[in-house]
């Protein structure tokens, strides 16, 4: 059961915002299983994907994670064939990634299934603590 937060206690509600954040994550990893991709993975595929084209170093700060990590997730996606690797025109040293016909198509089912998944868990919410929750969390993260 979580514990209810008083006004004065606003250190707790950095502990609720986690526990409701690896709650969430483990529902990504929930997600992606039919597809056995990892929660980087399927990060990853969403920049690639939104992007059409980009920098396996853009990626890496778009992940917020190291360009060698990058390389590696981007790795296993090209194995998969959800991504192909070309020269990039503007600077023949560096590499871009763009997503390949499959990649496009199980990005928009994951898309689909994540929509799905985030309605039936925030349902048990009222519609006003939905939008408030919306607010509260815009507002933290802007």
């Amino acid at each position: 059961m979580i514990p209810r937060v008083a006004d004065d206690q606003t250190a707790d509600l950095g502990e609720l915002l986690m526990r409701a954040a690896r709650s969430q994550r483990g529902r990504w990893r929930d997600v992606l299983a039919p597809w056995d991709l990892s929660p980087h993975q399927g990060r990853a595929l969403g920049v690639v994907c939104r992007g059409g084209e980009v920098r396996i170093s853009a990626l890496a700060e778009g992940l917020r994670i190291a360009p060698r990590s990058a390389t590696e997730v981007v790795d296993g996606l090209e194995q998969r064939g959800l991504v192909e690797r070309a020269p990039d025109p503007a600077d023949r040293r560096a590499v871009i990634v763009r997503p390949t016909p499959a990649g496009e198509r199980v990005r928009s089912e994951i898309d689909a299934a994540r929509a799905a998944d985030s309605r039936a868990y925030f349902e048990q919410l009222p519609a006003e603590d939905r939008a408030a929750l919306a607010r509260i969390l815009r507002s933290l993260v802007d």
